[in-house]
């Protein structure tokens, strides 16, 4: 079925959909139920004449078809999939195997499986192991082979000539470790769904955000240093807010699909990325604790305003991530005018410490190395390495 939304587009419309994780399970279980049922049905035709209360018998076999269609709607529809149905076909299926000493007899019982059939009997197993689990069916395995024993009147160790309780428990212990995966592979996917979509979201924001505020940011603060006088305090302020909000698009992605205590410093390092700056970083997550990336991310942010600053009209920005397993590397280089010589000195001694705190200082505080290579005309390149710890297994 489809529907035409507002803005004219063709909407897929799925009527009645199972999202019942094991939604095929419990399908395919009726399908089990029908094939116990035909075979119940032969059955009882078979040994009818053999039965001590053959009339009793038919008016049984009658609750039992009865029973079988009402569970195999509510568990194939799905609104008998909950302990008290289940809860309730186990019940049914012990009380009618319970019967079999009255509608047969004890020597018939003791001789043949009990009535109406062991493989019936499994559903209720089957239920109960895709309802809750491998502990499920295994426990309600035990209570099903158990009233099988009692029927017969003895339990026997000659399980090469009769193992019924032994394969109804492994029935339900398959049946419900089965259920468990369906579940878990479930939630599982749910998750990388809803991962997928935020990641796709935050990607649309942040183009929309680039297109739009930050390149008007960036515009005046790089106009208003041009200008220079009274609007270079305006610079400054659309620069220093320019900055939080790349910052703040950085954090909110980084956070995706990541342990709390830990981001993905290339999805951070990625949203940095703008024209006139290039990043290149691998294609998978490089997950580090989010103390460095918090200072990793500071250092480039502060190498990239250089750049802007200083570096000249035109200047272009390379941002490069390596992930060398005990280290990460990253590298911020322009092609700029570089810096002359002695000219981080003298800002050291005119108190401008922007470069020894705000980088240095930033990459020394993880226990790495920032290293700066420039010379006039060339452009300037940052190299910043911080050691990391991987977790084992």
């Amino acid at each position: 079925m489809s529907a035409v939304t507002p803005e004219g587009r063709v909407r897929a419309v799925v009527v009645g959909a199972d999202t019942d994780p094991v939604g095929p399970l419990w399908r395919g279980a009726q399908m089990l139920r029908v094939l116990s049922f035909l075979y119940a049905l032969g059955f009882q035709i078979a040994v009818n004449d053999d039965l001590a209360h053959p009339a009793v018998t038919w008016a049984l076999f009658g609750v039992l078809a009865a029973w079988t269609i009402a569970c195999g709607v509510a568990y194939y529809v799905g609104f008998g999939r909950n302990r008290w149905w289940v809860g309730a076909e186990i019940v049914v299926v012990c009380a009618l195997m319970i019967s079999t000493p009255f509608v047969a007899g004890g020597d018939w019982a003791n001789d043949n499986q009990s009535w109406p059939t062991t493989l019936w009997a499994t559903n209720a197993v089957v239920s109960a192991a895709i309802l809750g689990g491998p502990i499920w069916g295994i426990v309600v395995g035990l209570v099903v082979g158990g009233t099988s024993t009692y029927v017969k009147g003895h339990f026997s160790f000659d399980f090469g000539r009769n193992a019924t309780v032994i394969v109804i428990v492994v029935t339900g212990m398959a049946v419900g470790l089965a259920s468990a995966n369906a579940r878990r592979a479930a939630t599982a996917l749910a998750t990388a769904a809803r991962i997928a979509a935020r990641t796709e979201e935050r990607e649309r924001l942040s183009r929309e955000v680039h297109d739009g505020v930050l390149q008007v940011l960036s515009l005046i603060a790089k106009r208003g240093r041009e200008i220079g006088g009274p609007t270079t305090e305006l610079a400054e302020l659309a620069g220093s807010q320019e900055q939080a909000l790349r910052q703040l698009i950085s954090e909110t992605g980084s956070t995706i699909g990541v342990d709390g205590d830990a981001e993905d410093l290339a999805a951070v390092l990625r949203a940095m990325a703008r024209p006139g700056v290039s990043v290149s970083a691998p294609a998978r997550p490089v997950v580090v604790p989010r103390t460095t990336v918090v200072e990793i991310a500071g250092a480039v942010t502060n190498a990239l305003d250089n750049v802007t600053r200083h570096a000249g009209v035109g200047a272009r920005a390379f941002v490069l991530l390596e992930d060398l397993d005990d280290r990460v590397v990253v590298s911020v280089r322009d092609d700029g005018v570089g810096i002359a010589d002695g000219r981080l000195a003298e800002a050291e001694q005119q108190g401008r410490m922007g470069v020894s705190k705000a980088i240095v200082g930033r990459i020394e505080s993880l226990g790495g190395a920032a290293v700066l290579d420039s010379e006039p005309g060339v452009g300037t390149e940052w190299e910043l390495t911080v050691p990391v710890e991987r977790e084992v297994g």
